[in-house]
């Protein structure tokens, strides 16, 4: 893939929300700095869940940092945030100017192997800002970030590389479910970084 070979104006969805893919724009020895820097200097925990009333961990890690120690709710489970590093907020710098979006906060996934993934889901809790933004940042492993539309069915999947960006905003979280689908080939890790705008 050729580095800014994107037409980020271009919405890559049919109908009800708006998502910008980017492609690469970090260069390899930029990325692989980042993620290297990432996997050492973040906070990094076993996610949790409450799934059909059981609590469960995950073998994913995550991480949620933001402007203040907010509450964020997710799968059920209540997460305090942590106050940004100086590499967080060097990157949220980027990723704005990219976008031309502010955001207060990020969720950061660690997935240690292609059989670590996320299921359909939408990012809908209330704490975050109605039809916002959520520029999603990759880091190692290429995987496959799908779209499932509520009614059609219809899927769209991008394969994120290393220094990928793509970003949701609009109704998407309204219409769509995304995913990062599974796979036994893939034996390394991936970073995402997903930059949000919070009500706060």
């Amino acid at each position: 893939m050729k580095l800014f070979d994107e037409d980020a104006t271009k919405n890559w969805l049919p109908e009800d929300g708006i998502v910008h893919y980017f492609g690469v724009i970090f260069n390899g020895i930029e990325s692989d700095y980042y993620f290297k820097r990432l996997l050492e200097e973040i906070e990094w925990k076993n996610d949790e869940a409450i799934i059909f009333g059981k609590h469960i961990v995950t073998k994913r890690k995550v991480a949620w940092y933001a402007n203040v120690p907010l509450d964020y709710t997710y799968s059920n489970l209540r997460r305090q945030a942590l106050p940004w590093n100086e590499l967080l907020l060097e990157l949220k710098k980027i990723i704005e100017e990219k976008t031309e979006q502010k955001y207060n906060s990020c969720l950061l996934n660690l997935y240690h192997t292609g059989e670590e993934g996320v299921s359909w889901h939408s990012d809908d809790e209330k704490e975050l800002k109605k039809s916002g933004s959520i520029a999603s940042l990759s880091f190692g492993a290429s995987r496959k970030f799908a779209f499932r539309h509520n009614e059609t069915k219809e899927k769209i999947v991008f394969e994120l590389h290393h220094g990928d960006l793509l970003e949701m905003k609009g109704e998407t979280q309204d219409f769509w479910k995304h995913s990062i689908l599974t796979t036994k080939k893939i034996k390394t890790p991936r970073i995402s970084l997903t930059f949000r705008q919070m009500n706060i």
